[in-house]
């Protein structure tokens, strides 16, 4: 746990892992609370349906008994568990009992079609699936291509069904107690799929000590969390790394409460009044969502709140989205950066250092990163290169499940890539420049999209934005920009003019967007990052269908 401290550097040295050699995140983040019968681990609301109360005593019991269950049907260590849901206490059983019997968890997202699970199911070899009634539809759509597949469990189920087993049912005719598996910090634990911002999903496999690895990038940009009173919520789905391992686990590790709200679609005046009902402190809410609930009028006249901390990442915030945050919160929202393979490992906290708009933040206590060049060599202040962490580190996935050259390339000496560049100064602030993939060059000069899209939703009337690269005969590519407006601004040549001479202006000749073209949406990932690949491919498919004209 990090010490509370005045600098980041004094924060630095303070720390040191403690990473013991038996652990499971299961017990941790459960069992050594439940003694105390009362304490609250879960405020579960379902709109129109009212709120619930969870304690670490009850979790403790549903999760012996569900692994009593799913042991009863041959379940047993190394096992792959797909878990299919979405913000409920059922979620959290079947996380906290997979760990318990030694299985390997897999969080999948209830978005997703029939092709993305039958990916993730086939890819991992999951042999369970615990889902509800309203995605065993597409469950039972693909169960017939998925050979590993022993059973599936429902929660709303029928009992007596052939086809699967209610998941009251089983965890009524279990056993409260139940021995955990002794394992190692270096067990497998779950698989997290990535985002496939760059190509098809990988599972990412990560051991039982990737929630200790987690805790300081949790701890520092929460501004040490937790302190009394803190609560914690988050919009990100408990299917992704933000949701599950930045909020739940670390959130219960500590003994802190979450709440748990199952909305079919993030509504930015729905989250505002959960803030206010709830006297939530602590959230982590994904750039796209802060988007979002800048559009909420006056919501510090309409809502009675009073937050703690805000940490996001995913994508770049920028100077406007931080100075609304100020006003708004009465704080500064603290970004931090990290992937899926490893997370959380650069962070800004303001109670500790200076924030400053564009950067991701320093380094998070006990984590090494730095850009790097080809050869695996950091590279001086101010340089570009791309972000690598140095191993080893607890945070750090095991490899990438059944994919070994993809594990390989992933790493450089002892430095594992992001895929990200960037740049750090001399000051050690981390400065995000774009995927290695998603870097411009134009006219000889390379150029990041992240410094011109932060500059774009500086002018008034703009939404969200997303920057890429053009196919273009003379320079190479140039720079187009695709933008979403706010309601009430209407598009035009004239506003498109504007936006150009605007980014012209406030960074330079060579950066700003030769096109500009009004979209009513952009292309997400599930977890809300912009997809720049899918906005390539269709200028590519533009040119093509001209150059056949």
């Amino acid at each position: 746990m990090l010490k509370p401290s005045k600098t980041h550097d004094e924060c630095r040295q303070a720390f040191r892992w403690e990473v013991p050699r038996s652990y499971n995140i299961g017990v941790d983040i459960c069992d050594k609370w439940a003694s105390d019968r009362s304490r609250v681990a879960l405020i579960s609301e379902v709109p129109g349906e009212g709120v619930e109360r969870y304690t670490f005593w009850d979790f403790r019991n549903f999760s012996n008994k569900l692994a009593n269950g799913l042991t009863a049907h041959g379940i047993q260590r190394g096992d792959r568990i797909g878990i299919l849901l979405g913000q409920s206490p059922e979620t959290a059983i079947g996380h906290i009992a997979a760990y318990k019997i030694g299985a390997v968890a897999i969080p999948l997202f209830t978005l997703f079609g029939v092709d993305a699970l039958q990916y993730r199911l086939s890819n991992s070899g999951a042999k369970v699936v615990i889902t509800d009634r309203a995605n065993y539809s597409k469950i039972e759509e693909i169960r017939a291509s998925l050979p590993n597949l022993k059973a599936v469990i429902v929660v709303g189920g029928e009992k007596g069904s052939d086809a699967f087993i209610d998941f009251r049912g089983l965890v009524e005719k279990g056993s409260s107690q139940f021995e955990p598996v002794q394992t190692d910090a270096e067990d497998p634990a779950l698989i997290i799929y990535t985002s496939g911002t760059t190509g098809p999903p990988k599972g990412a496999l990560h051991a039982h000590r990737v929630l200790l690895g987690h805790l300081p990038g949790v701890e520092f940009p929460h501004n040490f969390f937790p302190r009394e009173g803190d609560l914690f919520w988050t919009p990100a789905d408990w299917a992704w790394i933000g949701g599950l391992i930045d909020v739940l686990l670390p959130s219960w590790h500590h003994g802190v409460p979450v709440v748990a709200y199952r909305a079919k679609k993030f509504d930015p005046e729905e989250a505002f009044q959960l803030i206010a009902k709830h006297n939530i402190k602590n959230a982590f809410i994904p750039p796209t969502a802060l988007k979002l609930m800048r559009q909420v009028s006056h919501p510090r006249e309409r809502y009675s709140y009073q937050m703690r901390t805000i940490g996001s990442g995913g994508e770049t915030l920028g100077e406007e989205l931080l100075e609304w945050g100020k006003e708004t919160f009465g704080f500064t929202i603290n970004e931090f950066y990290g992937q899926t393979e490893c997370n959380l490992v650069v962070g800004n906290c303001w109670e500790v250092m200076d924030i400053r708009p564009g950067s991701m933040g320093k380094a998070v206590p006990g984590h090494t990163v730095a850009p790097v060049d080809e050869a695996g060599e950091p590279v001086p202040p101010g340089t570009v290169g791309e972000v690598a962490i140095k191993r080893p580190d607890p945070v750090m996935f095991l490899e990438y499940w059944g994919n070994p050259d993809a594990t390989r390339e992933k790493f450089v000496n002892d430095w594992l890539l992001t895929g990200d560049l960037g740049r750090q100064d001399d000051q050690g602030y981390l400065w995000f420049v774009g995927r290695k993939d998603d870097v411009i060059t134009s006219a000889g000069y390379r150029i990041g999209p992240a410094e011109i899209e932060d500059c774009i939703l500086k002018y008034p009337g703009v939404s969200m934005v997303a920057v890429i690269g053009k196919p273009d005969e003379v320079r190479t590519e140039i720079v187009k920009a695709f933008i979403v407006l706010k309601p009430g601004t209407e598009p035009s040549t004239k506003l498109g003019e504007e936006i150009k001479k605007f980014v012209k202006t406030k960074l330079a000749a060579h950066e700003y967007p030769r096109e500009v073209e009004f979209v009513s949406e952009l292309p997400l990932t599930a977890t809300g990052k912009i997809m720049r690949r899918e906005l390539r491919k269709l200028e590519e498919q533009r040119l093509a269908k001209k150059k056949s004209e």
